[in-house]
């Protein structure tokens, strides 16, 4: 299991584009587009924009575009409003989604 590579925290607020190898976990707020390898939004994550990564893990709230290589989770307490690409699509009960999705091959 690879680990955490970067963190921002939930006192946290950034603007722009945010880029990083290896696993990135979000408790903050972003508006602007995620880059890495795998996301972790926790449940104080919020999200304006687009997310792209091979996995994206989703306990928080996205509004935007998320694209996964592999696939996108939607946990419990996570509630995404927009765009999702992807290959495969996990949701479990409490979940919340609101959009599209364009399942990839």
């Amino acid at each position: 299991m690879e680990k955490l590579k970067s963190f921002l925290g939930d006192s946290s607020e950034l603007k722009g584009d945010l880029s990083s190898g290896g696993i990135l976990r979000l408790d903050g707020i972003v508006v602007g587009t995620i880059r890495a390898e795998e996301v972790i939004l926790s449940e104080t994550a919020s999200i304006e924009g687009e997310i792209s990564a091979g996995k994206i893990i989703v306990v928080g709230k996205v509004t935007g575009t998320l694209r996964a290589e592999d696939v996108v989770e939607i946990r419990e307490k996570g509630y995404v409003n927009g765009k999702i690409v992807t290959k495969r699509l996990v949701m479990v009960s409490g979940g919340k989604f609101n959009g599209s999705i364009e399942m990839t091959r």
